[in-house]
């Protein structure tokens, strides 16, 4: 007679999904907050134009000294934060409105050193960042030296 074999379906779930129960457990967390815009929610569009490499990102709402950029190593990144207090009195009524919001990206740029030349402008809800682009790598001819 065949022996019967028991399966455990979660179990194989959890060895495909790896330790998701502990991702899931971190986001619901006390460490987690929630804000009116996610952090890490910053959408931008690299591309390059007459040699620089441009980064235009979206921050909507958020004003110049609000927002922090830093060039390091050949990483870009941007960080934008803003609380705002309103505080309204009308007869017997008062009414307190808080608004948070804090977005930040990331980006590696190949080729981009810390002192390349970067300029930084906000129009109109969207950051420009322009960083020199690197020259191109050329091959070189090495001599070989006889002993």
């Amino acid at each position: 007679m065949a022996d019967i074999t028991r399966i455990d379906p979660f179990r194989a779930l959890d060895r495909d999904f790896g330790n998701l129960r502990a991702v899931l457990d971190r986001l619901t967390s006390d460490g987690f907050r929630p804000s009116l815009i996610d952090e890490g929610s910053l959408d931008v569009d690299v591309y390059e134009r007459d040699g620089k490499v441009v980064v235009e990102a979206s921050v909507p709402g958020f004003k110049p000294g609000e927002i922090k950029v830093q060039l390091h190593e050949g990483v870009l990144a941007i960080n934008a934060e803003h609380s705002e207090d309103t505080a309204k009195n009308e007869e017997n009524y008062y009414r307190r409105e808080r608004r948070y919001g804090a977005m930040s990206r990331r980006i590696a740029l190949p080729g981009v050193v810390s002192d390349a030349p970067v300029e930084a402008e906000l129009k109109d809800g969207v950051l420009k960042v322009e960083i020199a682009a690197p020259t191109q790598a050329q091959p070189k001819t090495i001599e070989i030296r006889t002993a």
